[in-house]
């Protein structure tokens, strides 16, 4: 058996879901294939996805590949950042306190509420009309 090269972990949030693979070295951090750079176009999202590394204090001597799928682009950058806290957390439990005060390791349990029979949308009636 070989060793483990990698640490895993899966986020989600919303709609979106990503398994985040980290592992230590220099190369580009990647999602679906593409530089995690050129897949968020903003640059807000490409730096929030590198947060939980630069918390821990880990910027060049780890990277990550992940697979994400479903959502928008919100709910993605915070199921990958979910991933990357969870990944690093199993590769050291030293990293739980500083992930957790940073709300890395903490899933976020909202979801849409679905839209009702005979209402416009979750919660929006039909107008009243008292004649």
């Amino acid at each position: 058996m070989s060793k483990i090269e990698y640490f895993e972990g899966i986020g989600r949030r919303k709609t979106s879901i990503a398994r985040v693979r980290v592992q230590s070295g220099k190369a580009v951090s990647t999602i679906n294939g593409i530089p995690y750079n050129e897949y968020f176009k903003v640059e807000a999202n490409s730096k929030a996805v590198l947060k939980p590394i630069s918390t821990v204090g880990l910027d060049d001597k780890v990277y990550f590949t992940a697979k994400v799928a479903g959502g928008g682009i919100t709910g993605q950058v915070e199921a990958i950042q979910l991933g990357v806290g969870r990944a690093l957390y199993e590769m050291s439990s030293d990293m739980k306190s500083p992930l957790r005060k940073a709300g890395f390791v903490t899933r976020d349990p909202r979801m849409v509420e679905r839209k009702k029979y005979n209402q416009r949308k979750a919660r929006k009636k039909p107008q009243f009309s008292k004649r």
